[in-house]
């Protein structure tokens, strides 16, 4: 019966070409995260429109090709990389299945630089920032907290939206705050809390009423959420807002720009590279590798040397 099924799809494919019914059978297949899944699923609706506005019913390697660069002229080189990522895997599984050969084998996406996208913030910047929040109602408490913990943790926004009361803990003589990372199932990773970063949180929380272990570590004030978890739009949301309301308002500085500032800040402060892995929990050494070239270039005086031997 399966075979029948197969065989009959099959003949669909050849008579109809591509459809949207073969797509959701690949979304259907895939086994990942489920934004993972939901970035294919955009992807490769993404190029079933352009099939439909160019009239292609069976793409050859051209068309793919073809609509790639159609993609870098409105969409950014990550963007176009996902996108694509994705088109190869699909054809990669019509082939393997049998029902349309692989036109998208070895189909570049977009070069993208290693260079990062967002700023980082010096220690006096983050200051600043954090002495410009009040602290006296609970969401300026919540707020300082997040942005505290995340700036010395090196947090992604997702591991502060994950967290519960229960992942704050003890390790010998440190208060720590257990994570569960990106692409990770458990909470297996820890970042250490330096004392003014736990008195911050332990701050929040006292003025939280009837408080449990299993609930969220941050929970939201609006009046549609109120006392739910946050989401990551939430943190984004809430740090860009502090930044802007201190007076850093730019594109480049964003809630990732503080797990960027975390990175740079420990390598001019002494910390070794090895130890800004752990701290920002990179599986690969040359992830972290970035965050020195860039710190490196900062460092290099050459323009003021050469100012000095002019003015």
């Amino acid at each position: 019966m399966q075979e029948l099924a197969r065989t009959d799809s099959k003949e669909l494919v050849a008579q109809q070409g591509i459809t949207e019914d073969l797509y959701t059978r690949f979304i259907a297949y895939i086994d990942a995260s489920p934004k993972t899944i939901q970035t294919y699923d955009r992807a490769i609706q993404q190029f079933y429109r352009y099939m439909q506005e160019h009239g292609i019913t069976h793409p050859v390697r051209e068309d793919v090709i073809a609509y790639r660069d159609s993609l870098k002229e409105s969409h950014k080189p990550t963007t176009v990389q996902n996108y694509i990522t994705a088109l190869r895997q699909f054809f990669k599984w019509t082939d393997q299945e049998g029902f349309y050969k692989n036109v998208a084998d070895k189909i570049k996406g977009a070069k993208i630089s290693n260079d990062h996208k967002k700023d980082y913030l010096s220690g006096k910047q983050v200051k600043t920032i954090l002495d410009d929040i009040s602290k006296e109602a609970e969401i300026d408490k919540r707020d300082y907290a997040i942005l505290a913990v995340m700036v010395t943790g090196g947090l992604r926004t997702i591991e502060v939206v994950r967290a519960n009361i229960e992942d704050l803990r003890t390790l010998g003589d440190t208060a720590v705050l257990y994570l569960q990372g990106k692409g990770r199932d458990e909470k297996t990773d820890y970042v250490k809390l330096p004392h003014p970063v736990e008195q911050a949180l332990r701050a929040y929380l006292k003025g939280r009423q009837g408080i449990k272990e299993d609930q969220p570590l941050f929970t939201s004030t609006s009046n549609n959420n109120r006392g739910g978890r946050v989401t990551t739009r939430t943190i984004s949301g809430l740090v860009k807002g502090r930044l802007v309301g201190a007076g850093y308002d730019s594109d480049r500085l964003t809630a990732h720009s503080l797990r960027h500032t975390a990175a740079t800040l420990n390598l001019l402060n002494g910390g070794s590279l090895e130890e800004t892995q752990q701290l920002l929990r990179h599986n690969n050494l040359n992830t972290t590798m970035i965050y020195v070239h860039s710190m490196n270039r900062a460092k290099n005086k050459s323009e003021t040397r050469i100012a000095h031997a002019i003015f």
